[in-house]
């Protein structure tokens, strides 16, 4: 079994650094050190907590280009994305430095008691299992929320971005966190059932794949620890006869190609109605066939690579499949090690990989219908529930249909997104639990009732 890591460019293949896997003795050092943090940082009060928090978003701006180049370097997204990326941390701790307080409460219930109300108590060390596409963004919705309300964090990083996961604990460091609040272990995932069987464990929040977060549930059931699952998702893009695509087409085709396509919440699935669908496809295919892929480090670059060679190859086995099943290709479907072209494909059913699948890269699936309750019809046929976007001019009946949308997420003439002031979350495959807001900072807190009669 290898003792590295080693993390590599996938625009150029280079190496960039090797890093030693921590060591079972090391592990169970952090884990001790951030349980006895835990019974000091709970009595630190939510505003001094928060004050930390500005702490952060201020180094966050200072540092962005360096922690925004550590993210192209790891995994390929364009620089541009990079430092949008650095910059919505920051927002993100603004937001909880202002509204925490609030959020954790004590909420007065009026009973035949003298006093009663819930409070809000921090359960202890959270285990935070984090992937690459977002390796800051994706660390810090759940690190932030988790940490201000008096948790302990542990993260558990994807190993292509440990580079990023030993940044974010200098970062949390330099704010003036105490040792212990955030700590980064470099290690497999074979580390993570031991930490779920460690009593000093509380909870996890994984962020990840369906197969991943079946695993994580598996183990946190069997030690009773509770989890939050956001895993993958097959989006539904829905364009009506009477969108606006003056206004809206850029939003529609950021939401499949940002990040190179690697987000669990992208329109995976366009589907267009008949009136509209010539016009939506010709600008499709321009602007597929305009994007720029370069050095990611250029901000010129449009489009980077994905984040490993073998997430293309998955990729183009989808699309492959897909169009032996009947999809016809219009642009792309062209690999190079972790390059893969933007790509369009047309003709596409349910029972192809990309209608049924989650995509995860630059591919979109085109599907075509004839009304628009058929076209609701066809972005419920799924068994993710991220989100749905629909775009059209009339709203009012946009909002006829929220009903039957299944998802965490539902989106009118705007790509589904995730926003610190909103709960972010999934529904069947896509998972359980919520991020953001203040759903997310009550995800892992006892919410004690305490009944007073005198």
């Amino acid at each position: 079994m290898s003792t590295k890591i080693t993390t590599v460019n996938p625009y150029n293949n280079e190496t960039l650094k090797e890093y030693d896997l921590y060591s079972e003795k090391k592990i169970d050092s952090i884990l001790k050190i951030a349980d006895r943090r835990f019974l000091e940082w709970k009595k630190v009060s939510i505003k001094d907590r928060c004050r930390l928090l500005t702490n952060v978003a201020q180094i966050l701006e200072d540092d962005k280009q360096e922690y925004a180049e550590q993210m192209t370097l790891e995994m390929g997204k364009p620089i541009i994305q990079s430092i949008a990326e650095i910059e919505k941390c920051a927002t993100l701790c603004d937001f909880y430095s202002t509204n925490a307080d609030d959020f954790l409460a004590d909420e007065l219930i009026e009973t035949d008691a003298d006093e009663s109300f819930i409070s809000y108590d921090p359960l202890g060390c959270i285990l935070g299992v984090m992937p690459w596409n977002y390796p800051f963004w994706q660390v810090m919705r759940f690190a932030i929320p988790t940490m201000t309300a008096g948790n302990t964090v542990i993260l558990k990083h994807a190993s292509n971005v440990a580079g990023c996961s030993l940044m974010i604990e200098k970062l949390f460091e330099k704010a003036g966190y105490p040792k212990g609040c955030f700590q980064t272990i470099l290690a497999g995932h074979d580390v993570i059932e031991k930490l779920l069987a460690n009593d000093i464990i509380k909870a996890v929040s994984l962020t990840g794949s369906e197969k991943a977060g079946r695993t994580i549930a598996e183990i946190a059931g069997k030690n009773l620890k509770k989890c939050v699952l956001e895993l993958g998702g097959n989006n539904a893009c829905i364009v009506l006869d009477d969108a606006d695509l003056d206004a809206h087409f850029e939003t529609m085709f950021n939401a499949r190609m940002q990040n190179s396509g690697q987000s669990c919440i992208a329109a995976k699935r366009f589907i267009v109605t008949d009136g509209i669908y010539n016009d939506f496809m010709k600008r499709f295919k321009a602007k597929t066939k305009s994007l720029k892929f370069e050095d990611p480090m250029k901000p010129s670059t449009d489009i980077g690579t994905l984040a490993r060679k073998d997430l293309a190859d998955i990729l183009k086995k989808q699309v492959d499949a897909s169009i032996k099943k009947g999809a016809k290709l219009i642009v792309g479907n062209t690999q190079h090690r972790a390059y893969f072209e933007p790509t369009i494909l047309e003709n596409v059913t349910p029972g192809m990989p990309v209608f049924d699948d989650e995509t995860f890269g630059p591919v979109a699936a085109i599907i075509r219908a004839s009304t628009t309750e058929e076209a609701f019809k066809l972005a419920m046929n799924t068994k993710f529930g991220l989100g749905t976007m629909v775009f059209t001019k009339d709203t009012e009946q946009a909002q006829k249909f929220i009903d039957d949308i299944q998802d965490g997420a539902y989106f009118v003439n705007e790509l589904v997104k995730s926003d610190a002031r909103l709960p972010f979350g999934g529904t069947k495959i896509s998972g359980y639990g919520r991020e953001l807001s203040k759903e997310g900072i009550h995800e892992f807190v006892n919410k004690k009732t305490v009944y007073i009669k005198k």
